[in-house]
C-alpha cells in the first residue's frame, strides 16, 4: 500500500510543480452526461492537453444539450447511443464513466478490453463480484483504472494518514466512523435498485469508509455484521419530488437502503464500528474516531460527506502524566479536489503511472459495503469472501 500512496504523493505535487504538456493530447470520451458528469467536462475543459471527441448516453438528444450547456459545439463532438458503440468506432486514450451505479461494471469492463484507461465515478460497482470481474479486465489490458474518491486530494485526509503513520498514534485498535444528513435524499436513478443497486451505503458510505481504511493502509476486511433501512425514502413525508415524479411517486419507487451501520473486524484487530445515512432525525451519527494505544485523534464530522473534515481536529495524549489535548488546523486545497482528480489521471494515462487511486484498495471498501448489504439481509454476521484476482 505504500508503493500507491507514494505514487499519489509524487503525482499532486507534480501537479503543483510541472506544466502541462499541451502537444501530448488525451483523447477522452465520456460515458454517461448526467449530474455527476457536469464536474468532469468541466475539469476537462481547463486542460490544454484534453481533448474532448467523444460521448455516450442512453437517452437521445441528452449529451448534445450537454455540451451546449457547458459551452462545448456539438459539432466538435461525436455522440454516440451506447458506450459499446463509442468504443468501437472511436480511438480514445480515456473514458470517464460518469453512469448510474448499476452499469459502472459492464462499462468498465468493456472499455478496459478496449484498450482504454477508466476513470470510474464511486461507487467502484454495485457488488464485490462484479469488482472483481472489472479487476480481471483491468489486469489483463494492462490498463489504468482510477476510482473517483476525489477526497484523497484533500490535505486534511492526507495529515489524518500522516497521523497515523508517524506512529503518534500507536496501535491502532478501534474506529468509528461515517457521517450522513440529517435530510438530503436524492432522486433519479440514485433510489432504485435496477439504477443504483445500493443506496447512501454506496453514494456517500465509500467516502468514510476510504477515509480511515487509507488512513491504516487499508487492511483486509474479515467479518460484518450489517444493518440497512429506507424509513425515510419510502415515506412521501421525507421523500423529494423532482421534475419527474411526485414526492409520493418517489418514495414508491424508493428500494435502496437511507441509513447503513456496521461492525467490522479487520486484519490486524482493528474494529470498524461504521454508520451512515442520507435522512435520520439527527444532525450527525458523530465524528470520525481512531483510537491507539499512545493517543487518540477525533475528526469532526460534515453535514454532508463534501470530500473533507468538519473542522478542526483533536489528538488526545498524555504528556509527562498530564491528559493533553491538541488541535490541528484545517488545511486549505490549492486547488479544487475534482481538479486534481482529473488531473491526477491524465497525468497518470501520458506517463504510464499507476493508478491514483488504485482499484486494489478500493476493492476492500467494495466489500465491506457488499458485506454489509448480505449481513443485513440475512440478519447476521459473516464472512467476507474476496477472491483472488
Amino acid at each position: 500500500m505504500a508503493k500507491d500512496d507514494s505514487v499519489l504523493s509524487q503525482t499532486m505535487q507534480a501537479i503543483e510543480e510541472k506544466a502541462i504538456d499541451a502537444e501530448k493530447k488525451v483523447r477522452v470520451g465520456i460515458i454517461g452526461t448526467g449530474w455527476i458528469a457536469e464536474a468532469h467536462i468541466e475539469q476537462y475543459k481547463k486542460f490544454p492537453d484534453v481533448e474532448l471527441v467523444a460521448m455516450a448516453d442512453l437517452i437521445p438528444g441528452k449529451a448534445e444539450k450537454f455540451c451546449r450547456r457547458h459551452g462545448i459545439d456539438p459539432a466538435t463532438i461525436h455522440f454516440y447511443p451506447d458506450h459499446k458503440s463509442m468504443l468501437e468506432n472511436e480511438q480514445l486514450d480515456a473514458v470517464s464513466i460518469c453512469t448510474y451505479n448499476a452499469t459502472h461494471a459492464v462499462c468498465a469492463i468493456d472499455s478496459l478490453k478496449a484498450g482504454v484507461n477508466v476513470l470510474l465515478e464511486k461507487p467502484f460497482t454495485v457488488t464485490l463480484d462484479e469488482a472483481v470481474e472489472v479487476m480481471k479486465a483491468e489486469k489483463a489490458s494492462g490498463k489504468i483504472l482510477s476510482i473517483g474518491f476525489q477526497p484523497r486530494m484533500d490535505p486534511n485526509m492526507q495529515q489524518i494518514k500522516k497521523i497515523v503513520e508517524s506512529g503518534t498514534l500507536g496501535e491502532v485498535y478501534y474506529i468509528q466512523t461515517g457521517g450522513g444528513r440529517r435530510r438530503g435524499i436524492p432522486n433519479s436513478t440514485f433510489i432504485e435498485k435496477k439504477t443504483a443497486g445500493v443506496g447512501a451505503l454506496g453514494d456517500i458510505g465509500c467516502y468514510s469508509l476510504d477515509m480511515v481504511l487509507n488512513a491504516v493502509g487499508y487492511p483486509k476486511p474479515l467479518t460484518v455484521s450489517g444493518y440497512t433501512s429506507n424509513f425515510f425514502g419510502t415515506n412521501p413525508l421525507y421523500s423529494i419530488p423532482d421534475q419527474d415524479h411526485t414526492a409520493e411517486e418517489n418514495a414508491a419507487r424508493f428500494n435502496v437502503d437511507d441509513f447503513a451501520a456496521a461492525f467490522i473486524r479487520l486484519e490486524g484487530g482493528i474494529i470498524l464500528d461504521f454508520r451512515i445515512s442520507w435522512a435520520m432525525h439527527l444532525d450527525t451519527p458523530g465524528d470520525t474516531v481512531i483510537l491507539g494505544k499512545k493517543a487518540a485523534l477525533r475528526i469532526p464530522s460534515t453535514e454532508c460527506w463534501n470530500g473533507t473534515v468538519g473542522g478542526e481536529m483533536t489528538l488526545y495524549t498524555d504528556t509527562a502524566g498530564l491528559r493533553t489535548e491538541t488541535k490541528i488546523p484545517i488545511l486549505k486545497a490549492s486547488k479544487p479536489l475534482f481538479e486534481m482528480k482529473i488531473r491526477s489521471f491524465l497525468d497518470a494515462v501520458k506517463e504510464g503511472k499507476p493508478a491514483p487511486v488504485p482499484s486494489s484498495q478500493i476493492l476492500y471498501n467494495q466489500a465491506i459495503i457488499d458485506g454489509i448489504m448480505k449481513s443485513a439481509e440475512a440478519g447476521k454476521e459473516i464472512e467476507i469472501q474476496i477472491p483472488e484476482i
